[in-house]
């Protein structure tokens, strides 16, 4: 009777410790929620694209364009994420084009780029970002239209005068990881390829890297002398053909993307609004321009890298030559 009496009496306690436990528990992980929810809504993407708009009105005039009529908003399968779409153009840029959603209040992802007219054969400035509660993945580039790693000419041109600025970032935002030769090839010496942890200090940093690299781009932008020679104009074009129908095929947020919208949607997406210009700037396949991609049924083999070669490091030195070889 003892036992009994004194195993029954010490069930309430028992039962009251754990759920005191589970309590405190359930606490600590809402409070942890709401934080990372408060940090990823302090620093929202917005201001990145509101801050590229209004340095873009300095130095030339925004006119919308056409793709806005048919892309400004898309309401997700789960009836509560929207996807946002802003699209504009001017006198040196055939589309500057912004691509952001939210999800859950703990996810953000921005696709921000600005395409050059063929004209000028200007880098293409990127800004791939994608935030969750724990983690960042980031690339920001301005992505060379044409080869960086054995034509000097075109990288000094855009580049030479960048290399300290890339160089400060690659301090403050390290390299983050394996990247296969095949993306690689689109990047320039000043990429920014990196992984961190959510805090208000490395949105910060990062911040502040997207502002300078848009400065820089919109000065080269001025200081563009559009070609004259046609066969000049014709490889540009050539050449934002080739970006373009790589990152359509083979764009690493196309699962996401399907999730949330669907394939037919997520298609239509890739090649009609964030990847404008496959249709209009060339009639060449994504086979025509890399056939190591194709299968023996003829169809696009969908590995990431064919090649097999990935860089753990930065292949870059400090003089913006490349030493991934």
């Amino acid at each position: 009777m003892e036992c009994c009496s004194s195993s029954s009496s010490s069930i309430p306690v028992k039962l009251a410790s754990l759920s005191s436990g589970s309590s405190l528990n359930y606490r600590m992980n809402n409070k942890l929620r709401g934080e990372k929810v408060r940090l990823i809504a302090c620093c929202s993407y917005k201001k990145f694209i509101e801050f590229a708009l209004d340095q873009t009105k300095l130095h030339t005039h925004l006119t919308p364009s056409p793709l806005q009529e048919s892309y400004k908003c898309m309401t997700a399968l789960d009836g509560k994420t929207e996807l946002q779409m802003i699209s504009f153009q001017a006198p040196k840029i055939r589309l500057l084009r912004s691509f952001s959603f939210e999800v859950s209040g703990v996810n953000q992802v921005l696709d921000f780029a600005v395409f050059p007219e063929p004209e000028f054969d200007l880098p293409i400035f990127c800004a791939n970002f994608y935030s969750a509660a724990n983690t960042n993945i980031v690339v920001l580039d301005l992505n060379p239209l044409h080869d960086v790693i054995s034509n000097k000419d075109y990288k000094d041109k855009y580049y030479k005068e960048l290399l300290p600025l890339g160089l400060k970032y690659a301090e403050l935002l390290p390299w983050g990881g394996k990247i296969t030769s095949e993306s690689l090839r689109f990047f320039s010496p000043i990429v920014i390829w990196t992984k961190f942890s959510s805090s208000q200090d490395n949105y910060n940093v990062l911040y502040s890297a997207f502002m300078e690299y848009y400065k820089a781009w919109l000065e080269l932008m001025n200081q563009a002398e559009p070609e004259m020679d046609v066969s000049r104009i014709s490889c540009n074009q050539k050449a934002q053909h080739r970006y373009l129908t790589w990152r359509e095929q083979k764009d690493p947020g196309h699962q996401l993307l399907k999730k949330l919208v669907g394939e037919t949607s997520a298609k239509d997406l890739l090649r009609n609004f964030l990847f404008h210009g496959v249709k209009e700037l060339g009639s060449d396949t994504f086979l025509d321009y890399f056939p190591e991609y194709k299968s023996e049924d003829g169809s696009v083999n969908l590995k990431r890298s064919i090649i097999g070669k990935s860089y753990e490091n930065r292949p870059w030195d400090a003089k913006g030559d490349f030493i991934g070889i």
